[in-house]
């Protein structure tokens, strides 16, 4: 990997991991339209780390406030009924499903996951997803009306996004709409979500990347760095953007990006 994709897909990073529109997908379109190799799902998870750190440095006072709260409810049983203590729990229980299914899915994921066609598909589908339950849910759940069953339900949503082309906060947030939770708090409660599913998966696949003797380190590392700076703006503008518009434009993006992948790939200009 050259120090010019490592910025171009630093950027990439950046701009669509907290946006509903799958990060991993537009890195793999984008090498693919350039003529770049694969940067891999080991790329794809080590970058997902700065974008993880943008939102701990975001939500560091909140990120506080839970752990705090959770670690006195661990030995004190009245704190648990603290709203930071519950979702500090009520994270760690939505994070089991996409831990269980990602390390027993590894081998698809990074492989058979990662085909064009289905990237599309997925990002057509999962769009209209995303819009009808933005259309029809009530939108007056906050994070203090989240339940085991809803904590649950919403692993389940973000586990979807293993398969690139879902988007782990599009899946995620569309959970969380259809539930009822108005917008800003399901993107707040995916974001929290997010972060020891992404900070562990980034570890993991780490190791990955120095079983390779001619690893890029350097590059690798700047394309990090950059997400995390793009990241934290992008997350400050599309907290802002929550609180007076709809995802409606982002549904179009997803629509229109999956259709213009299918043709592309029905020409013979990308390659599944």
């Amino acid at each position: 990997m050259s120090w010019f994709e490592a910025i171009v897909l630093g950027i990439i990073q950046g701009l669509t991991e907290f946006l509903p529109i799958s990060s991993s997908a537009h890195l793999l379109i984008a090498s693919q339209f350039f003529g770049w190799e694969d940067p891999g799902a080991a790329f794809t998870a080590v970058t997902q780390i700065g974008t993880e750190m943008a939102v701990i440095l975001y939500f560091r006072r909140e990120i506080g406030e839970i752990l705090r709260a959770w670690s006195r409810s661990i030995v004190d049983a009245d704190a648990r009924h603290e709203p930071a203590a519950r979702m500090g729990w009520l994270v760690i229980i939505g994070t089991i499903p996409i831990a269980v299914l990602g390390f027993g899915f590894k081998d698809q994921i990074e492989t058979v996951a990662r085909n064009l066609w289905l990237v599309a598909a997925m990002l057509i589908i999962f769009g209209l997803v995303l819009g009808v339950a933005d259309a029809l849910g009530s939108r007056v759940k906050t994070e203090r009306d989240l339940t085991v069953r809803d904590g649950i339900l919403y692993g389940f949503a973000q586990a979807l996004a293993l398969i690139p082309g879902v988007s782990r906060s599009g899946a995620s947030i569309s959970a969380g709409l259809a539930m009822g939770y108005s917008r800003a708090s399901a993107a707040r409660y995916a974001f929290l979500l997010a972060i020891p599913a992404v900070l562990a998966s980034g570890l993991f696949e780490a190791r990955k990347i120095g079983d390779d003797a001619n690893v890029a380190w350097g590059p690798t590392i700047l394309a990090t760095v950059i997400a995390f700076s793009v990241g934290l703006a992008v997350i400050a503008w599309l907290m802002r953007w929550l609180t007076t518009k709809s995802f409606l434009p982002f549904v179009i993006y997803r629509v229109a990006l999956g259709s213009l992948v299918m043709i592309l790939l029905g020409t013979g200009v990308l390659t599944a």
